[in-house]
């Protein structure tokens, strides 16, 4: 909280907030007990686009590295064998992975590793 107060203090007592030392580089920020930030998670959720069949080889390494995939497939939305053979690929990781893929929303094709279902019922809020 030091670091607020500071430049604070200096704009009532008539000062200006302007000053090189009272910024603060949130990529070297830590906190008590905890890594550099983006270094502290195993597995990540990689959000992806896809516009050829071609790439599917590229975006399974993720998940073959235990890393989640959401794959946005809207440029392929009209080409039916693309997709088939694009979603034939990505279940044959999921399945060689031990994880899943499921459809989610229009475009949107989720792949997961080893240890990660995904539940196909929605949860809905109350009105």
């Amino acid at each position: 909280m030091a670091f607020i107060k500071k430049p604070l203090r200096k704009l009532v007592e008539g000062g200006t907030a302007a000053e090189t030392d009272s910024y603060i580089d949130l990529g070297e920020l830590t906190f008590e007990d905890e890594s550099p930030l983006g270094q502290a998670a195993q597995h990540w959720v990689r959000v992806a686009e896809i516009y050829r069949y071609e790439d599917v080889g590229d975006l399974t390494t993720h998940v073959y590295n235990g890393d989640m995939l959401l794959i946005d497939f809207t440029s392929l939305a009209n080409d039916e064998l693309a997709l088939k053979r694009i979603t034939s690929d990505l279940k044959n990781v999921s399945r060689d992975t031990g994880g899943d893929v499921a459809a989610v929303g229009k475009n949107w094709l989720l792949v997961t590793p080893s240890g990660v279902k995904i539940d196909r019922n929605k949860i809905k809020g109350t009105y």
